[in-house]
């Protein structure tokens, strides 16, 4: 938690949109096979295709061209000087091996980014500000084909729970990146807030992800998109999917703490809304009901609170502390002021959701929720 109050806004952004590529970088590396080229496969369930994905044989090695589209922040001038390819957008290079190593290099205008992975971590070098962000990933099973692939049945199995909840194409054909492949789209049934869905593409003859994309609510042009423009299979040199940032780079650890096994912790989490006010040094602020939304759940967080109404996607997040613990980020009074009455707040208002900050009696109260800027500037009152 720290190490995020020393961030400020502009650098906070930049990480959490790096770390969004990180994650469609890990999904094309999900499931990896040999592959070909050709028109549009023929139409299949998507069971099936998802299992004939699963089943084929990895290739040696990934090579590709790939583009990188983000239109998650409303406006640059947010970010005052701070430039970077995950932020304006970019184009690039992918390398990946059959043993899960990978390295994604995105170049443009704005500066050089390069996302470098392995089974154990996930690190992002930002040429712009010379810094290298390092996050330790959770433990994976070894990619030594030993793994047993799900049958058709258990994978229909898991296609129908996901179902039940949420809205899930069919295996639609087409071509992506010159390769005979099948796009897939899920979205929310219900409390889905700004969310419309996210898609994910993959060669029909071998597997291989070919383009990840999240799209607002009522607009299909993608927020963030990470697509494959061409590709080939064979080996990868060794030193595609390795780095050396240079001299001087400031190197920042985002090692999350490890899970604590059992017995090891004697201290139960603090829930309940009475039980969090009794323990917060602050007078909590929590209304029974926020702009309709019941509030779903109260937690101690540190020395802050943590409430929650309503849920799903759509549900409104709360964090309370006291001003002098709240941490937030020093660029925050970069951020456009809004009126919440007879207190101003600093809002980030994006495609997908809005968030606001602002003290009010001392309390730091940070508002936040997949919800347009009126919805969530409404809610907010409620706490100024």
């Amino acid at each position: 938690m720290n190490l995020f109050r020393r961030l400020s806004t502009p650098r906070l952004l930049l990480l959490l949109t790096t770390l969004a590529a990180g994650i469609a970088a890990a999904s094309i590396v999900a499931v990896t096979a040999t592959g070909g080229a050709g028109a549009a496969p023929a139409g299949e369930p998507l069971a099936q295709a998802v299992h004939d994905a699963l089943t084929a044989a990895p290739p040696q090695g990934v090579d590709a061209r790939v583009t990188f589209t983000n239109n998650l922040l409303p406006s640059s001038s947010l970010l005052g000087n701070v430039t970077s390819a995950l932020i304006s957008g970019a184009s690039g290079r992918l390398w990946l091996t059959n043993d899960g190593r990978g390295r994604i290099e995105l170049q443009s205008d704005a500066g050089d980014t390069q996302i470098l992975w392995d089974a154990s971590k996930l690190t992002v070098y930002d040429s712009s500000s010379a810094t290298a962000y390092v996050v330790a990933l959770p433990a994976a099973a070894a990619h030594d084909g030993s793994r047993t692939p799900p049958s058709l049945d258990e994978i229909s199995n898991a296609i129908a729970k996901l179902a039940q909840h949420t809205n899930v194409s069919d295996a639609q054909p087409g071509t992506v990146a010159n390769q005979s492949a099948y796009t897939v789209s899920v979205s929310p049934k219900e409390n889905g807030g700004l969310f419309g869905d996210a898609q994910l593409a993959w060669a029909a003859s071998n597997g291989v992800p070919l383009r990840i994309a999240i799209t607002a609510k009522g607009d299909s042009s993608p927020v963030l998109e990470l697509k494959v423009t061409d590709i080939s299979f064979a080996a990868v040199d060794p030193a595609d999917v390795s780095l050396t940032p240079p001299a001087g780079t400031k190197v920042v650890e985002l090692t999350p703490p490890a899970k604590s096994s059992a017995g090891e912790r004697n201290d139960k989490p603090v829930t309940g809304v009475e039980a969090v006010r009794a323990a917060v040094p602050f007078s909590l602020a929590a209304p029974a009901n926020v702009g309709g939304r019941p509030l779903t759940s109260a937690r101690l967080v540190g020395k802050g609170a943590l409430l929650t109404y309503g849920d799903g996607l759509g549900a409104l997040v709360v964090h309370e502390s006291a001003s002098a613990d709240s941490g937030l980020p020093a660029g925050v009074a970069g951020l456009p002021k809004v009126s919440l009455g007879a207190l101003s707040a600093h809002e980030l208002a994006t495609p997908l959701g809005t968030v606001l900050a602002f003290d009010s009696g001392g309390v730091s109260i940070v508002v936040g929720g997949s919800m347009t800027s009126g919805d969530a500037e409404e809610a907010a009152r409620a706490f100024a």
